[in-house]
Protein backbone atom coordinates (compact mmCIF):
# COMPACT_ATOMS: atom_id res chain seq x y z
CA UNK A 1 0.00 0.00 0.00
CA UNK A 2 1.46 3.28 -1.19
CA UNK A 3 1.74 6.22 1.63
CA UNK A 4 -0.05 9.34 0.66
CA UNK A 5 1.88 12.15 -0.44
CA UNK A 6 2.78 15.28 1.50
CA UNK A 7 0.40 18.22 0.21
CA UNK A 8 -2.27 15.17 0.89
CA UNK A 9 -1.49 14.82 3.99
CA UNK A 10 -1.20 18.52 4.75
CA UNK A 11 -4.28 19.47 3.62
CA UNK A 12 -5.71 16.50 6.32
CA UNK A 13 -3.18 18.65 8.84
CA UNK A 14 -4.77 22.14 7.72
CA UNK A 15 -8.74 20.99 7.51
CA UNK A 16 -7.95 19.69 11.23
CA UNK A 17 -6.59 22.37 12.63
CA UNK A 18 -8.98 24.94 11.05
CA UNK A 19 -11.78 22.53 12.03
CA UNK A 20 -11.32 22.04 15.25
CA UNK A 21 -10.29 18.20 14.90
CA UNK A 22 -11.78 15.34 17.20
CA UNK A 23 -9.18 14.97 18.66
CA UNK A 24 -9.13 14.52 22.42
CA UNK A 25 -6.35 16.14 24.64
CA UNK A 26 -7.78 14.79 27.79
CA UNK A 27 -7.67 11.01 29.43
CA UNK A 28 -7.57 8.22 26.97
CA UNK A 29 -10.00 5.89 27.28
CA UNK A 30 -9.06 2.97 29.82
CA UNK A 31 -7.25 0.02 28.25
CA UNK A 32 -9.41 -3.49 28.76
CA UNK A 33 -6.06 -4.70 29.55
CA UNK A 34 -4.59 -2.19 31.75
CA UNK A 35 -1.52 -3.82 32.83
CA UNK A 36 -0.57 -5.12 29.28
CA UNK A 37 2.75 -3.51 27.86
CA UNK A 38 1.84 -0.61 25.41
CA UNK A 39 3.75 -0.93 21.81
CA UNK A 40 5.56 1.66 19.62
CA UNK A 41 4.02 2.37 17.00
CA UNK A 42 4.93 3.56 13.63
CA UNK A 43 4.68 7.18 13.22
CA UNK A 44 5.47 6.91 9.06
CA UNK A 45 2.26 5.77 8.54
CA UNK A 46 -0.30 9.16 7.45
CA UNK A 47 -3.13 8.58 9.80
CA UNK A 48 -1.41 8.17 12.83
CA UNK A 49 1.12 10.97 12.12
CA UNK A 50 -1.61 13.33 11.33
CA UNK A 51 -3.19 12.58 14.43
CA UNK A 52 -0.42 13.19 16.63
CA UNK A 53 0.00 16.58 15.08
CA UNK A 54 -3.09 17.54 15.45
CA UNK A 55 -2.94 17.16 19.01
CA UNK A 56 0.09 18.63 19.22
CA UNK A 57 -1.05 21.42 17.53
CA UNK A 58 -3.72 22.04 20.20
CA UNK A 59 -1.17 23.22 22.71
CA UNK A 60 0.29 26.14 21.35
CA UNK A 61 1.34 28.79 23.12
CA UNK A 62 1.22 26.38 26.54
CA UNK A 63 3.93 28.11 28.75
CA UNK A 64 7.45 26.45 29.01
CA UNK A 65 8.07 24.49 32.56
CA UNK A 66 11.22 22.93 33.29
CA UNK A 67 9.97 19.20 34.20
CA UNK A 68 6.70 20.39 32.95
CA UNK A 69 4.77 17.49 31.68
CA UNK A 70 0.76 18.18 31.36
CA UNK A 71 -1.19 21.23 29.97
CA UNK A 72 -2.43 22.92 32.77
CA UNK A 73 1.36 23.41 34.06
CA UNK A 74 3.54 23.65 31.47
CA UNK A 75 5.76 21.22 29.75
CA UNK A 76 9.46 20.72 28.93
CA UNK A 77 10.91 19.18 25.75
CA UNK A 78 10.45 16.03 26.33
CA UNK A 79 7.46 15.90 28.62
CA UNK A 80 5.60 17.99 25.65
CA UNK A 81 6.34 15.37 23.22
CA UNK A 82 5.68 12.16 25.98
CA UNK A 83 2.30 13.69 26.55
CA UNK A 84 1.51 13.63 22.45
CA UNK A 85 2.27 10.31 22.15
CA UNK A 86 0.72 9.49 25.36
CA UNK A 87 -2.44 10.66 24.14
CA UNK A 88 -1.88 8.41 21.60
CA UNK A 89 -1.56 5.38 23.58
CA UNK A 90 2.12 5.32 22.28
CA UNK A 91 4.92 4.18 24.59
CA UNK A 92 7.64 6.78 24.81
CA UNK A 93 10.32 7.32 27.13
CA UNK A 94 9.69 10.42 29.25
CA UNK A 95 13.76 12.06 28.82
CA UNK A 96 15.28 13.18 25.81
CA UNK A 97 18.23 11.23 26.34
CA UNK A 98 15.72 8.20 26.30
CA UNK A 99 14.05 9.56 23.99
CA UNK A 100 17.19 9.71 21.12
CA UNK A 101 17.52 5.79 21.23
CA UNK A 102 14.00 5.06 20.17
CA UNK A 103 12.96 4.14 16.33
CA UNK A 104 15.08 3.82 13.40
CA UNK A 105 17.55 7.15 12.36
CA UNK A 106 15.98 9.20 9.72
CA UNK A 107 18.21 11.74 8.24
CA UNK A 108 17.31 15.68 8.65
CA UNK A 109 16.64 15.99 4.84
CA UNK A 110 13.83 12.80 4.85
CA UNK A 111 12.17 14.23 7.90
CA UNK A 112 8.05 13.39 7.73
CA UNK A 113 5.49 14.09 10.26
CA UNK A 114 5.50 12.53 13.21
CA UNK A 115 9.11 12.01 13.66
CA UNK A 116 11.43 12.93 16.99
CA UNK A 117 13.46 15.84 15.95
CA UNK A 118 16.73 16.48 18.09
CA UNK A 119 19.43 19.08 18.97
CA UNK A 120 21.85 19.62 21.07
CA UNK A 121 21.68 23.02 22.68
CA UNK A 122 23.34 23.15 26.10
CA UNK A 123 26.13 20.23 25.45
CA UNK A 124 27.11 17.88 22.52
CA UNK A 125 24.50 15.49 23.08
CA UNK A 126 20.45 15.22 22.68
CA UNK A 127 18.87 18.02 25.05
CA UNK A 128 16.29 19.39 23.04
CA UNK A 129 13.51 17.30 21.43
CA UNK A 130 10.54 18.16 18.94
CA UNK A 131 7.53 16.67 16.63
CA UNK A 132 8.08 17.23 12.89
CA UNK A 133 5.04 18.80 11.48
CA UNK A 134 6.49 18.49 8.09
CA UNK A 135 9.91 18.08 5.97
CA UNK A 136 10.84 21.49 7.55
CA UNK A 137 8.99 22.53 10.39
CA UNK A 138 8.73 21.19 13.83
CA UNK A 139 6.61 22.03 17.34
CA UNK A 140 8.37 22.23 20.71
CA UNK A 141 8.32 23.70 24.10
CA UNK A 142 11.45 25.78 23.53
CA UNK A 143 12.66 27.18 27.01
CA UNK A 144 12.16 29.20 29.87
CA UNK A 145 10.10 32.23 29.10
CA UNK A 146 8.89 30.08 26.02
CA UNK A 147 6.02 28.78 24.76
CA UNK A 148 5.20 25.72 22.88
CA UNK A 149 5.22 26.83 18.89
CA UNK A 150 6.33 26.02 15.99
CA UNK A 151 9.57 26.75 14.07
CA UNK A 152 11.54 25.84 11.04
CA UNK A 153 14.62 23.39 11.24
CA UNK A 154 16.76 25.15 8.98
CA UNK A 155 16.11 28.02 11.18
CA UNK A 156 20.21 29.46 11.71
CA UNK A 157 19.64 28.77 15.29
CA UNK A 158 18.29 25.20 14.65
CA UNK A 159 20.61 23.79 11.93
CA UNK A 160 22.97 24.99 13.90
CA UNK A 161 22.53 22.30 16.68
CA UNK A 162 20.99 20.04 14.79
CA UNK A 163 21.76 16.19 15.67
CA UNK A 164 19.40 14.13 13.65
CA UNK A 165 15.74 12.63 14.09
CA UNK A 166 14.10 9.20 15.12
CA UNK A 167 11.06 7.40 13.24
CA UNK A 168 9.46 5.91 16.13
CA UNK A 169 8.37 2.35 15.56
Amino acid sequence: MSRPRLPALLSVLVLAAVSGACVSAGTPSPSPFPNAPRAYVSTADAENAAALIATALQFRGVPYRLGGDEPVRGFDCSGFVHYVFDQHHVALPRTVAEQYEVGAKVSLSKLEPGDLVFFATTASNATHVGLAIGPDEFIHAPGTGGVIRIDRVDAPYWKARALGARRVY
